[in-house]
Order: C-alpha cells, then structure tokens, then sequence
C-alpha cells in the first residue's frame, strides 16, 4: 500500500510539472535561432560586402554600435553563467538515481531522467548559442574588412587608369615634339643648301641670318620645353609603377581575407 501510495503521488507531481521552458532558456533559445538566422544571412552568397556595409553605417546601426562592446561583454557573462548553470545540473542529475527502502518507483526514475534532459538541453542551448556569438562577431568584423579593401581596391585601380591616361598624354606631347626638332632641322638645312647654291646680296644674306637665329631661338625653347616634358613623363611614370604596386598588395591582402571568410564559414 505504501507503494501504490508513492507511485500515485509522484505520478501526479510528474504529470503537474509545466513541459515548457523557463523565461530565461526561452530566451537563450530565440538568441541561438536569431544567430543561426543571422549567420546564414552573411553567408549567402548573392550578397555584396558593401551591401551589408552600408547596412552596418546605417543610423541604427551606429547608435547601437557605439555601445557593441559593453552588450557584447555583458552577453558573455549572462551566457557564461547559464552554461555553468546547465553545467552543474548536468553533473546533478548524471548520477543514477538510488533506491531507499519503501521509496523508489518508476514514476521518480521517469522525473530523474526528465530532469536530466532538460539539464543536457540547456546544457547544448546555452553552449550553442556562446560560440555562435562569437562566430557572428568575428563574421561581422570580417565583412566590413572586405569591403573596405574592396573600396580602396578600386580606388587605387582608378588612380592607376588616370595615371596611365596622363602618362599617354605626355608620351604624344613628346612625339610631337620631336617632329617639329626634326621639321627644325630640316628648315636649316634646307636654308643652308639655298644658301650655297644661290649668292645672294649682302642685305639678303643678313636677313637669312636673322631668320636663322631666330630658328635657332624657336628651337632651343623647344628643346627646354621638350626636356621639361621628359621629366614631368619620367615622374608621372613613376607614379604609375607606385600606384599598380599598390594595387597588386591590396588584390592580395583581398585574396587572404576571402580566403579566411572561406575558412570560417566552411
């Protein structure tokens, strides 16, 4: 009699325990199922880095940023110490339960393993959901790297089209250049063979000397304006080389960190 008792009355203890969960494990659970939504938003692959940059200089998004870190540590902690909590019902509840005299029924053996799962389903929620929190971070701070590697990428891709585009400016001025030395060069000897072949009088022959200084004049002008030409062709150049070594470290440096977001969501 005593025993039908005991059943009966821990029969009835079971059946008026609740089946939910308690305010706080709901609450670690919809974090988890937010993470895992969160999570598999940053990993679709459709979506631009600068997309989810934009989003994140949004005007909601830095007023909470401001203070991401203080939520981020006082997330851990609450977290941290769920865990241990789920942890220490685990290692309660992990022994078997002992038989007393007069006492034990399958009804407590039932509510002992009850208890037992649900100290083992905390014990997965709260873990879960600490090292997803820590992956979103580190995802988030990975995305917002890539896109502004990707911004100065293009930026400096610009300045070496620019570069470029000045540098085949400079190169035509001085093709140009050298056609009018050659075009000079002719004149005079043309002016000299004349000259040779056909006597002039005195007076025409100072006025083809004065034509012939002020050639030389006109040329040695073009010769200081081709020689500053060389040398603004010379540094633009050099600016070039500068600029496209520039843009070969950041394609590398937005290589690796592909490579890394890679690892990670892998």
């Amino acid at each position: 009699m005593l025993l039908v008792g005991q059943s009966f009355k821990d029969s009835s203890s079971l059946s008026s325990l609740p089946t939910t969960m308690t305010l706080q494990w709901t609450f670690v659970a919809s974090v988890l199922y937010l993470e895992i939504f969160l999570i598999s938003c940053f990993m679709l692959p459709f979506i631009n880095p600068k997309t989810w940059q934009r989003v994140f200089r949004s005007g909601l998004v830095n007023w909470l940023s401001k203070y991401s870190k203080i939520y981020f540590y006082v997330f851990i902690a609450i977290l941290v110490l769920l865990f241990s909590e789920s942890v220490r019902e685990v290692r309660k509840y992990s022994h078997p339960l002992e038989p007393q005299a007069g006492t034990y029924s399958a009804s407590a053996e039932t509510f002992h393993q009850m208890k037992m799962f649900r100290a083992q389903r905390n014990l997965y929620i709260s873990g879960f959901a600490m090292f997803l929190w820590f992956i979103l971070r580190r995802l988030v701070v990975l995305i917002a790297n890539e896109a502004t590697l990707m911004a100065e990428s293009e930026a400096s891709f610009r300045q070496a089209q620019s570069a470029t585009a000045a540098a085949q400016a400079l190169l035509d001025e001085k093709s140009d250049a050298d056609d009018n030395k050659k075009n000079a060069s002719k004149v005079k000897k043309t002016e000299e063979e004349s000259a040779k072949t056909e006597p002039s009088s005195g007076g025409e022959l100072k006025a083809a000397m004065v034509e012939l200084e002020d050639t030389k004049e006109k040329l040695y002008k073009a010769q200081i304006e081709f020689d500053s030409m060389k040398k603004q062709a010379e540094s633009t150049n050099k600016e070039y080389d500068r600029l496209l070594l520039e843009h070969e470290k950041l394609q590398i440096k937005l290589a690796q960190v592909e490579g890394e977001g890679d690892k990670k969501g892998n």
